[in-house]
């Protein structure tokens, strides 16, 4: 039996090829560009925190960890949105509202990151330093809300001391990240099968309750894949963070407080004016950052492929 052949999968895997080789040849360029620097720097480069290319003191271990912190305050304030929009426009939402619900949550993944940065630097920033002084003051006890040079029970202290802080530019990547989780989670959760939705109902079972025991479990694999995809753009993003945070160049786990850094905004600051050896040094960091991202994008691709989608009810 002759069987006709499947274009379908030969377009997929030329795709695929077609971007793995674009990822390899950028790879090859950041490494090619960062051995200067690599060579001089060893495996210091992700110890030291000083960046001083000039002086040949420098690596990425304080604009990694802020870049990181940054990725998942983002992270901890998109998922529980990103979740709960999914789950209402899937499960909740009546059918003429969905339509227009999506179309929004869309439009918010179609806005430059420019705008959501200067919505944070002279909307947000001032609006939320309320909440900032808030959380210092009842769960400052905790490491991470505690901010030094401020003063909980004084309601007149200023207030440049919660301006400019890593929580500020996570929720303002937060508001990034949120779409692109929401879109993942929302097309794991619109193929649970009708069948175990019918048989929850069946049971006994509320909105709520089928929710929990069967919405939930069935889209598990692409709550974690979207989360960690959105991961993924939180921590390379660039122009959002460097117009709200104020540079610093330590390890910081104070989140409220002034200051912080990324490795993207790192390269977006110093790239005008290197030169030479010290290009060769932000090379190196963007090597890092690509890594960092392939890694955690990877891992997302991996458990949403792993996940029920498309799955077929027995009932």
């Amino acid at each position: 039996e002759i069987r006709p052949r499947d274009w379908s999968s030969d377009v997929c895997s030329s795709d695929l090829a077609l971007v793995l080789a674009i990822m390899v040849a950028v790879g090859l360029f950041l490494t090619i560009q960062a051995m200067q620097a690599l060579r001089r720097t060893g495996l210091s480069f992700l110890t030291t925190t000083e960046w001083q290319p000039d002086s040949g003191k420098f690596g990425i271990a304080a604009v990694l960890f802020g870049t990181v912190l940054i990725a998942v305050v983002a992270v901890a304030i998109a998922l529980p949105i990103s979740l709960g929009t999914a789950l209402f426009i899937t499960e909740i939402a009546p059918k003429w509202m969905r339509s227009t619900l999506v179309a929004l949550v869309d439009l918010m993944a179609a806005v430059p990151s420019v705008v959501y940065g200067l919505w944070g630097l002279f909307l947000l920033q001032g609006n939320i330093v309320g909440l900032s002084r808030w959380i210092n003051t009842y769960l400052g006890w905790l490491p991470f809300f505690k901010v030094t040079g401020a003063d909980p029970g004084s309601p007149l202290s200023s207030a440049s001391v919660y301006t400019a802080s890593t929580f500020i530019a996570g929720v303002v990547v937060a508001m990034m990240v949120m779409p692109i989780q929401c879109v993942v989670m929302r097309e794991v959760f619109s193929q649970v099968p009708a069948g175990e939705r019918e048989g929850a109902y069946a049971l006994g079972s509320t909105r709520w309750g089928m929710i929990r025991v069967v919405s939930i479990p069935f889209g598990r694999g692409g709550i974690i894949g979207g989360t960690m995809l959105g991961l993924g753009r939180a921590l390379g993003e660039t122009i959002a963070v460097m117009l709200i945070i104020s540079p610093r160049f330590d390890i910081n786990f104070h989140v409220l407080e002034a200051g912080g850094n990324s490795v993207s905004s790192l390269i977006a600051l110093r790239y005008s004016e290197a030169s030479g050896f010290g290009l060769s040094a932000l090379m190196a960091a963007g090597l890092a950052l690509f890594a960092l991202t392939i890694v955690v994008n990877f891992t997302a691709s991996w458990f949403v492929n792993r996940s029920r989608s498309g799955a077929s009810s027995e009932a």
